[in-house]
């Protein structure tokens, strides 16, 4: 059953700093009830809240894929939890060890979404694209994603939009730490506003890159 959100609770952010300590599956057994109640049942409550303005979550499982890793440290040092808006895109929500970190945006291209970017980039809609960045960095977001260190084939040196357009992935994040307010339902009105600031990316995002299939069908005439 989910109940009422009340805040993260601080001992959330200490479990973390104790599986930092000690990350085996023998601790983790050892402490599954609290994560359980300090870490998950926070988490779902808080998106159970937010879910009838941005959709239904995923919170994510807490186990590390160390096929192929060097590291085998078997759990997450943190747990997030994702709404998607389209293929690869929506909205974050993470704690950990060092606190709440709230992010939204494009995380995985796949097909053709790249290119679907770059044109809508280098298009008159790229203009709306700059204005929704000014609109999440002026709710103290920062931009972020995978970016190429040359530039884009065919693209000019001069372009006006060319670090839009060396972007593969584009997101803004936010790190908090552990602020009071964590800890309190205040969280939840904070929460709701940066991810409100983050829907406008999200909106260009999803009508102008759109899903990874072959392509966006056109518009009715």
């Amino acid at each position: 059953m989910i109940t009422r959100f009340t805040g993260i609770p601080r001992a959330a952010f200490e479990f973390y700093d104790s599986l930092v300590a000690e990350n085996s599956k023998t601790w983790w057994t050892s402490h599954k009830e609290q994560y359980d109640g300090l870490v998950v049942a926070p988490l779902a409550a808080l998106l159970s809240e937010l879910e009838g303005e941005f959709g239904s979550a995923k919170i994510f499982r807490p186990y590390r894929d160390v096929r192929f890793a060097k590291d085998k440290t078997p759990y997450k040092e943190y747990q997030g939890a994702f709404i998607g808006a389209e293929d690869g895109m929506g909205w974050y929500v993470q704690v950990g060890r060092s606190g709440l970190m709230l992010a939204g945006g494009w995380y995985s291209p796949e097909g053709k979404q790249i290119q679907r970017y770059r044109d809508a980039v280098d298009s008159a809609v790229g203009g709306e694209l700059e204005k929704a960045l000014g609109v999440a960095t002026k709710a103290g977001l920062v931009v972020g994603g995978d970016i190429m260190k040359t530039r884009p084939r065919g693209i000019p040196e001069d372009h006006p939009r060319l670090e839009l357009l060396r972007h593969r992935t584009l997101s803004v994040s936010r790190e908090y730490g552990t602020p009071a307010w964590v800890s309190t339902r205040g969280a939840l009105t904070r929460i709701r506003t940066q991810w409100r600031a983050m829907t406008p990316l999200l909106d260009w995002l999803v009508d102008h890159v759109g899903p990874a299939d072959d392509g966006i069908p056109p518009e009715p005439d």
